[in-house]
């Protein structure tokens, strides 16, 4: 075992007996009778990764009551949650032109975009059929809203490529969408189904957004300075796409009008992505993004911070416990 897959047991310790029962859930919803579609979720299902998202829904319905964890329909509930992220991942990847993810190839680079497109459609249908099998509608009035939010934190990324003037404010509400969002419903989810209060899920929504968006600053990093080996996946691909993210943001702030230009040319300059480094090593070589990097992880720990503060509300116990390494575990992380 790995240091990285000890660490992940570690964290979801308290509720390993779930996320089994999860995995046999999403394992089935996988599966498909058509040969072709088989083949493609056979290939995703090895994009497994940390599933925290799911791991959120478990860690906040054991927090908060021992007799809501029994309920087998949790694992149904966090399944959902997966297959939705899934989903994002194979759109995310089509959209930036990813070729790896998981340490192999993603489905755009092993099929093609139109093939990629149709199956995270496959998976959010997947996942909306299956939250339909629950007794509740709760699961699929607040996903549907959550999906919706995504979509439009896509669509509002994509308006705002090359934007190097984007207010710190835009970034961050268009990664709260993008990441946060769903971060936050599976909190809200855990802590209000079945028959949970709306005033605590509120507040573990806080959480879930606030974890979710220190998240993606962590992970707009990684795609900056990590190293694809350790990541698990291409990196480089935001200034390739022309998206431009936190420590870019402060770093152009800061900078000269020389050296302004020079980041905007290793963004656009026709050419670049075929050179060796590509656009991300012109960008590293042009400026300085040591303070830019600095200044947006200190972004994160606040965010961080701020969400341990919620666990208050939760009663002492190893899934608070849990879910306070795991915010750590998100500002460390380099995968």
């Amino acid at each position: 075992m790995s240091r990285k897959d000890a660490q992940l047991q570690a964290l979801v310790a308290p509720i390993a007996n779930d996320l089994a029962a999860m995995r046999e859930v999403l394992s089935d919803a996988l599966s498909s009778d058509v040969p072709a579609v088989s083949d493609m979720t056979a290939h995703i299902g090895r994009f497994r990764g940390k599933q925290l998202r799911g791991g959120l829904v478990l860690l906040c319905a054991h927090g908060r009551a021992s007799e809501t964890a029994e309920r087998g329909d949790l694992a149904v509930v966090s399944a959902i949650v997966e297959l939705i992220h899934l989903a994002t991942l194979v759109h995310d990847d089509v959209l930036d032109g990813a070729d790896k993810r998981r340490r192999v190839a993603s489905v755009n680079r092993r099929w093609d975009n139109q093939v990629a497109v149709l199956l995270g459609d496959f998976l959010y249908s997947r996942a909306f059929h299956l939250s339909t099998t629950l007794p509740t509608s709760l699961v699929s009035q607040l996903l549907s809203q959550i999906t919706q939010e995504i979509c439009s934190g896509e669509i509002e990324q994509a308006a705002g490529r090359y934007d190097f003037e984007m207010p710190v404010e835009n970034y961050e509400r268009i990664a709260t969408a993008k990441t946060g969002a769903l971060y936050g419903a599976a909190c809200e989810l855990g802590m209000r189904y079945p028959g949970g209060s709306e005033f605590d899920g509120a507040e573990m929504r806080a959480f879930g957004r606030e974890l979710g968006l220190a998240f993606q600053i962590v992970d707009d990093l990684i795609d900056l300075e990590g190293d694809e080996e350790v990541a698990g996946k291409s990196t480089g691909t935001d200034v390739e796409d022309g998206k431009v993210t936190l420590a870019v943001l402060h770093t152009y702030r800061a900078a000269e009008a020389v050296t302004r230009a020079a980041i905007r040319d290793a963004y656009t300059l026709p050419g670049l992505e075929d050179e060796p480094g590509g656009r991300l090593g012109r960008l590293l070589e042009v400026c300085d993004m040591g303070p830019g990097i600095a200044e947006a992880r200190e972004r994160a720990r606040e965010l961080v911070d701020r969400a341990r503060a919620r666990l208050n509300r939760l009663p002492e116990g190893p899934s608070r416990e849990a879910l306070h390494a795991l915010t750590e575990f998100v500002l460390e992380r380099r995968w």
